[in-house]
């Protein structure tokens, strides 16, 4: 006999792989199916794996953005700082500011670095021009790739600010920075115009050096600036490390996500694989004793059916890993507006190693039935035939028959124990489709739910401002600028050269203004500013509250949220960095003033890398509110609202400004994108094991259905007889699957939490309803009579001749 691909061994592999055409196509698109999704969920583990790295290596990112006051130090001077000790590559001097833009729809953007640069640069910081083109002239800028989406859009307009003789600003592209260099770009000419004496003006330089690894290494390069320098010429500096970190942690939260699905979408593999095989030889006993009698020897045979597994098997594989790439890419994509990595595509070795692997997962399943088929004797093969022995099974028939049902029905529900391994392979694909069904909608609500969570002071219909933009406080520093985390942070102002008090109008004839407005429903004043807290070097952001609010109250992991004064609120990181916990006191110092306050909550708020506190404004003498956050009548127009309140507080001093509606967070859509789309190819392979199995189960009792038939079975009842046969095993399997999609999900949420470096609130976690779980139950069903429905069609149109002549 030949050994493989010819002569006659080669001839009953053609043969078994084109005559059983079901399980060919099962094979091979089961195959497909579990190749794609290991290499989408490959590809996205590969682009999260320190995504920020990858960027900031691509972008030659900069290990330190400096800025320098330009009425201390000239550009010449500051153009020389490149040839330091340590320094191996620079850019700059580029002028910078800050600016609050005023959006299409009358809101305004958050505080945004402004930087003049020629072009998108090369040597440091080198811009990932997204879409659009590098602005030329006056009037138009580069946003961040991460403002890019349904409201603003190439060709978008913006002011640059809510002043009278504000420029207007036409977005001509959309640019990422791996290093958050800058929000907005553009001409230098149009930055230096852009200036005020609000804002100021500053030199920005980009650096690289030979040591940045750590903390102390920056701090080191930042002495070295220092020291080079006139006295008070360094305004501010921002770290690369601190940017990492954010970025890191962000992707960190995806990790054990995709390792769920990347386990289930694996098992449920094994398992349709190797009942596929092991229902090919259990099907074909006698033909496989014929080939023994007519001298196959039992290698032969072995590989005879190990190759009619790989053939299609190998199919599927190629398809899968086109359809994989195929499908990576829109994810990609999103994962590098969210991570900002550049030019993110499918790894290679992924698109070697998930084949190599699939291939050798279906030889091993496929050689252990093989191996049965060819220990088998020629006699006990021939003699056995195709058909189940005829005791097994027959206790289940027999209960079944007591049951007040019809008895094609019946007949059916006793099915599955005539091939108890056969049912237990159907069971346990059902289970794992249902795994994945339930831990989807689940993870997805708890997304929607985080979504809703985060920046609750954003979700006032007006926000009334006191001393302009900045309320007084001017910018933050630099160094406290980072990227939004995975949860979601908001983007504070860079440096400004101007960090001064702003005019102020009276808080108390605003807050009187606003609450002469008829349509005021609610409100409250917020002031914001750093704080010092005891036992933690540096400073805090602290957010005060004034007046009732509950509308901007986060949601609350422990404790409760403020109701008077001599509280605080804090994040989970407050709490492990202090050592602190819900009920303790500590010390908040907040312009030159010190309290001592009782923290009666643990918030679920990941800004500021979660060192932000928020308290009771009243518990601080001096501190007044710097804006208050309206909601306004159902009904009322919130911008014709703010155009009013407008009117009546600009002469005090303040104005008012409709907020802009929320957008979806990048992460979160991703994170929903990925689920849907996993789901969908396991809950696809889930029904394929089905299908096959009940093709394999039908063709064996055709002879049984003609006999049926011709006792008077009718197309409808042969119909439901099949579909009975699986409908147990829907049952049984959505009665498994449901409550361990249920514990996945809460197992896994908390630890993408802790990723992130957060608790989560019970909002976030309690996200099913017991009728979710019942309609969740009642889809193992679906899943299993969706793959039972066409190998039914078919038993239901046979003829009863051809079916009895059947053996």
């Amino acid at each position: 006999m030949s050994r493989f691909g010819s002569g006659a061994l080669g001839r009953v592999v053609r043969s078994g792989v084109g005559r059983r055409r079901v399980q060919t196509l099962v094979i091979a698109v089961a195959t497909m199916m579990a190749v794609a999704s290991a290499v989408v969920a490959g590809s996205l583990m590969v682009a999260t794996n320190a995504p920020f790295d990858h960027a900031f290596a691509r972008q030659h990112g900069a290990h330190l953005t400096a800025e320098f006051d330009p009425d201390r130090v000239s550009a010449t001077r500051l153009a020389s700082t490149r040839r330091l000790q340590g320094v191996t590559a620079s850019a700059g001097p580029f002028p910078s500011t800050t600016i609050r833009p005023v959006g299409p729809d009358g809101g305004h953007l958050p505080a945004l670095t402004l930087v003049g640069r020629p072009g998108p640069g090369k040597d440091v910081d080198e811009l990932d021009l997204r879409s659009g083109r590098w602005a030329r002239k006056p009037g138009e800028i580069v946003l961040s790739s991460e403002f890019s989406g349904q409201f603003l859009k190439l060709g978008s307009t913006l002011r640059s600010s809510d002043a009278a003789n504000a420029r207007t600003l036409t977005v001509v592209g959309f640019a990422l920075s791996a290093g958050s260099s800058a929000e907005v770009w553009a001409t230098p000419a149009q930055v230096r115009s852009l200036a005020t004496g609000d804002t100021g003006l500053t030199s920005q330089m980009l650096y690289r050096f030979d040591s940045a690894a750590t903390k102390a290494q920056i701090a080191d390069d930042r002495k070295k600036l220092t020291a080079a320098l006139p006295k008070g010429a360094l305004v501010g500096t921002q770290s690369w490390l601190d940017t990492k970190r954010a970025a890191d942690q962000g992707a960190a939260a995806t990790i054990p996500f995709l390792f769920a699905f990347g386990v289930l979408g694996i098992v449920m593999s094994v398992i349709i694989v190797g009942s596929v095989i092991s229902g090919a030889v259990g099907t074909s006993l006698r033909r496989i004793g014929i080939l023994k009698a007519i001298g196959f020897t039992p290698g032969e045979v072995v590989r005879a059916y190990v190759a009619q597994a790989l053939i299609p098997a190998a199919a599927g594989i190629a398809l899968g890993v086109v359809l994989g790439n195929l499908l990576a890419v829109p994810l990609l994509e999103d994962t590098e507006s969210v991570y900002g990595t550049v030019s993110l595509s499918v790894a290679w070795w992924v698109d070697v190693v998930v084949p190599a692997c699939a291939l050798l997962v279906v030889g091993i399943a496929a050689l252990v039935p093989a191996l049965r088929a060819g220990r088998l004797r020629t006699v006990e093969a021939i003699a056995v035939g195709r058909a189940p022995r005829t005791a097994r099974g027959q206790w289940a028939h027999r209960a079944a028959g007591r049951l007040p049902l019809p008895r094609p029905v019946t007949y059916g529900l006793a099915s599955p124990f005539a091939h108890p391994v056969r049912a237990l392979a159907m069971v346990l694909a059902v289970t794992f489709g249902t795994v994945a069904a339930t831990f989807a909608v689940g993870l997805t609500q708890s997304l929607d739910a985080v979504a809703g969570a985060q920046d609750p002071e954003n979700r006032a219909d007006v926000t009334a401002i006191i001393g302009g933009p900045d309320s007084g406080r001017g910018p933050r520093p630099v160094e406290q600028r980072q990227k939004p985390s995975a949860a979601g942070s908001e983007r504070a102002p860079a440096a400004s050269a101007a960090n001064q008090e702003q005019p102020s109008a009276d808080p108390d004839k605003v807050r009187a203004a606003i609450a002469a407005q008829p349509a005021t429903a609610t409100y409250y004043g917020t002031a914001m500013g750093d704080a010092r807290v005891s036992g933690i070097s540096g400073t805090v952001r602290a957010m005060l509250y004034q007046g009732d609010s509950r509308p901007g109250s986060y949601e609350m992991i422990h404790g409760h949220w403020l109701s008077g004064r001599g509280q605080v609120v804090v994040p989970t990181r407050f709490l492990e960095r202090t050592g602190t916990r819900v009920g303790e006191s500590v010390r908040v110092t907040f312009e030159k003033e010190t309290v001592s306050l009782r923290i009666v909550g643990e918030a679920f708020d990941t800004s500021d890398d979660g060192m932000r506190v928020h308290a009771d404004l009243d518990s601080f003498a001096e501190a007044q509110p710097e804006a208050f956050h309206i909601q306004v009548e159902p009904g009322i127009s919130p911008a014709d609202y703010a155009q009013k309140l407008s009117q009546a507080i600009k002469p005090l001093g303040g104005d008012a400004f409709a907020e802009s509606a929320p957008e979806g967070e990048n992460m979160i859509v991703l994170l929903e994108a990925m689920a849907a789309l996993l789901t969908l190819m396991l809950v696809s392979v889930a029904g394929l094991g089905v299908l096959n199995s009940v093709v394999l189960d039908t063709r064996e009792r055709v002879h049984d259905l003609g006999v049926c038939k011709a006792l008077g079975m009718s197309p409808r009842q042969t119909v439901g007889l099949v579909l009975a046969s699986v409908a147990g095993i829907g049952v049984v399997g959505g009665l498994i699957g449901v409550p361990v999609g249920f514990a996945l999900h809460g197992y896994v949420l908390p630890v993408m939490g802790e990723a992130a470096g957060t608790g989560l609130p019970p909002s976030v976690l309690d996200v099913y309803d017991p009728t979710q779980l019942l309609l969740l139950g009642l889809a193992g069903v679906l899943v299993a009579v969706s793959g039972a429905m066409v190998p039914a069609g078919w038993a239901a149109k046979v003829r009863t001749a051809t079916a009895l002549r059947t053996e």
